[in-house]
């Protein structure tokens, strides 16, 4: 260090202070001068930097310092700085012991940090940290109620092996707590507990407490309750709403808040009304919350409206229409992430009505700040809009996505223009065309394979096409775009003056080459092109058809080339013979996309992540989840009533939900065995859709642990599958499926050694409800 840098210098017995330096000396601005306390440098320069040894020993010594114990502020700030530390990464796990200490306290605020610590800490002192269960358990009692609250909460976030049996009985002291507060910490605890300990048992005392608990006076432990039970019985289903709890739930439905509103709403789409009588006094219920200013409430009360009303197809069409305005209010919200959900809704009410929305399209037009999946969005929506009326104001919103300097938007906006061409060719060919003179490749490229599409499906727009066709090619630059054109110049180069000598240059240039299903479909095109106009391309396919033989290094190229040269040595008929397929296909429908859908097609998926995905992405992702929900319809449905009502305030137990057994092992020899001693206890036939093969139901099967032991190779007629399960009181069921394809049914023979006529009744259904699982699947 330099001479003078840091230097300390002491002129008196008087305060020392450091020399004087200047803050600022550039020319305009004041010199100042100033000095600092001796002491306060000294402390400055030998405190410890954080995150050191000193630092947490420092702490130690703090927390265990009687004078700053006495003084309430000091100890509690010492505390906070145990915290901090703690928040920043710094390991104070060695102060275990007196912040143990510290928690015995009438200080609220200091209890809240010290138990904010132990929960950090316990797993990593495990040994420790049952002098800190004493102490919680000793607070469980306290005469304050906040006390007890949280120092049960802080018991049920204690990470560390053996907790269950310390907080078992505090938690159920906790249900009967007189403190609404304390309740519902005790109700998310068990929560809590049964995700820690999943391998443990249910444990009924518990669960028969939370259904009590069900009528519980504080709205808040009600709905803690619902998901509490939701996820302790999540292997059986879930929560079981019966007649006695749904009729409770909706009476007291309106003292909740909207939160509480909405998951009650979700849990009563369990419950199937008897008569109808019964349906519409819910409806008349549910009719008030469909005015809810809270987006989440209106959707899951439109939902259960929807699900209940699906024998009343008018009442559907009241909900729907009056759901417009909710809808079209949270697409123009600021959340981007509530205006998505309530765009793909849009979408989905548009299956079964298409003109539902078209009087507010303009909703529906991209803001210049939204970002692209919103766009996308909007998009498709305005391309389900779009009538006499309106389709001008739509195409010139397009016309100007159409430019956006999102290459991806720009394309997605074009091809929403050719869906619209399908009704209205003429102006969209139009907008289309003039589109090709910003001689930009990813718009060229976009608009080609649009116009391809468009001549296939709206053959009266050939000539148009054909008139925007030539110069387009120096633009085109990806595989896409280039067999689009090439397709369009093979299959309408009689009406394209120049289509031969485009080709030439791609044939020219086919070294350079790299995709081989370019140089395919030039090959073809060639060749049609040939058919038509031979004198122009003779020469050109002559030394297409050589590269393509004797130079061309892939197999597919090669095979096509040689295939098209013994195919042109039969003779130009047989040539014309092969190639005479038709060049559109009018057939396939103007508005296929547009086709009505019935509600009950897609209720199911309203007001779910269903509705936010593509149909086969979201089957794709679901694959392995989408029976449990139908699995819990059926467990539901086999389960025997859990509660009735005693009186007017008590639920009770009855029977034990029918389940079958994982893991089960059952080997060839055992099954064989078991199948010839075994008499046919039941047959019957499962409905089967025509065209869909069986080869893969094992595995809908297996998600309900229903195991196949042998099946027949795939074509096989008839197909057959063994199959076996075994439910939770041993009793094995053993079931031979068999199918023709001449029958669509899936017949199945069923054979068991048990005499249990309701677990057999239960197995049949649950069969029906996997076999029903990959028929949705397989749609």
């Amino acid at each position: 260090m330099g001479a003078g840098v840091g230097r300390i210098i002491v002129r008196s017995s008087a305060t020392p202070v450091l020399p004087t330096r200047k803050c600022c000396s550039r020319p305009g601005f004041p010199v100042f001068q100033h000095s600092l306390p001796w002491r306060r440098v000294i402390h400055f320069l030998t405190m410890p930097y954080l995150g050191s040894e000193d630092a947490v020993k420092d702490l130690k010594r703090a927390l265990s310092n009687t004078h700053i114990q006495a003084d309430r502020l000091r100890y509690r700030n010492v505390i906070h700085k145990v915290i901090r530390h703690m928040t920043q990464g710094v390991d104070v796990s060695s102060v275990f012991m007196e912040m143990v200490k510290a928690s015995v306290t009438v200080d609220i605020v200091q209890k809240k940090l010290v138990y904010l610590y132990m929960c950090t800490y316990a797993a990593l002192k495990p040994d420790l940290a049952l002098l800190a269960i004493n102490t919680l358990c000793k607070d469980c009692s306290d005469p304050n109620p906040m006390v007890r609250g949280l120092a049960l909460r802080s018991m049920c976030n204690l990470r560390m092996p053996g907790i269950h049996e310390y907080i078992q009985q505090p938690i159920l002291n906790g249900l009967r707590d007189k403190a609404s507060y304390v309740r519902r910490v005790a109700v998310l605890g068990c929560a809590k507990t049964n995700t820690m300990h999943g391998d443990a048992e249910v444990d009924g005392t518990v669960v028969n407490e939370l259904y009590s608990l069900l009528r519980d006076p504080d709205p808040i432990v009600l709905v803690n309750c619902l998901r509490a039970l939701e996820e302790i019985l999540k292997g059986e289903g879930g929560v079981v709403i019966n007649k006695p709890i749904a009729h409770h739930l909706l009476n007291r439905v309106a003292d909740l808040d909207q939160w509480g509103q909405s998951e009650v709403l979700a849990f009563l789409l369990r419950y199937t009304p008897r008569t109808e009588e019964e349906i519409f006094d819910i409806l008349n219920i549910l009719d008030s919350f469909l005015k809810s200013t809270h987006v989440s409430v209106v959707m899951g009360a439109s939902k259960l409206f929807l699900v209940l009303a699906k024998d009343f197809p008018h009442v559907q069409r009241d909900v729907l229409a009056r759901l417009k305005v909710p809808l079209l209010a949270a697409c123009t919200s600021e959340s981007r992430e509530m205006c998505f959900a309530a765009l793909c809704h849009v979408r989905e009410i548009l299956r079964s009505f298409p003109a539902h929305f078209s009087a507010h399209y303009k909703k529906f037009f991209c803001s210049y700040n939204d970002p692209h999946y919103i766009k996308n969005q909007k998009m498709d929506i305005l391309c389900e809009l779009v009538n006499d009326e309106n389709v001008h104001s739509i195409l010139e919103e397009l016309r100007v996505c159409c430019t956006d300097v999102s290459v991806q938007l720009a394309q997605t906006a074009i091809f929403a223009i050719g869906r619209i061409a399908r009704t209205y060719s003429e102006k969209c060919v139009k907008i289309l065309a003039a589109l090709l003179e910003f001689k930009q490749e990813h718009i060229a490229s976009a608009v080609i394979q649009t116009f391809r599409d468009l001549v296939w499906l709206c053959p009266q727009c050939t000539s148009a096409v054909c008139l925007a066709l030539p110069g387009c090619e120096e633009n085109i630059q990806d595989n896409e775009g280039k067999q689009a054109l090439i397709w369009l110049l093979g299959t309408h180069g009689e009406l394209v003056p120049n289509a031969s000598y485009i080709l030439e240059d791609y044939v020219d240039n086919i070294k350079a080459e790299i995709s081989p299903v370019v140089k395919m479909e030039l090959l073809t095109a060639l060749i049609r092109l040939f058919l038509s106009r031979p004198a122009e391309c003779q020469d050109t396919l002559g030394r297409l058809i050589y590269y393509c033989i004797e130079e061309e290094t892939n197999m597919a190229v090669r095979d096509q080339g040689l295939f098209y040269y013994r195919l042109l040595s039969t003779g130009i008929e047989e040539v014309k013979k092969v190639l005479s397929s038709p060049k559109s296909d009018p057939s396939l429908g103007v508005l296929e996309d547009r086709t009505e859908q019935p509600i009950n097609t897609w209720v199911s998926r309203f007001n779910t992540l269903a509705t936010l995905y593509d149909k086969k992405h979201w089957e794709s992702l679901s694959a392995t989840t989408a029976h449990l929900d139908l699995s819990s319809v059926t467990d539901h449905l086999l389960a025997v009533e859990l509660t009735s009502v005693v009186d007017a305030g008590e639920l009770q137990d009855h029977h034990e939900p029918f389940s079958l057994m994982s893991d089960i092992v059952v080997t060839p020899e055992q099954f064989e065995k078991k199948w010839i001693s075994e008499d046919a206890v039941c047959d019957l036939d499962i409905d089967w859709k025509e065209g869909v093969l069986p080869d893969t139901v094992q595995t809908s099967l297996q998600m309900m642990q229903i195991y196949t032991i042998a099946k027949s190779k795939p074509g096989t007629q008839p197909w057959k599958s063994y199959i076996y399960a075994q439910d939770n009181k041993d009793n094995l069921f053993l079931a031979e499926l068999m199918l023709n394809t001449d029958l669509p049914t899936l017949q199945t023979s069923v054979k068991t050694s048990t005499g249990d006529e309701e677990a057999l009744n239960s197995f049949i259904a649950l069969l029906k409800s996997a076999v029903a699982t990959f028929l949705d699947l397989s749609r």
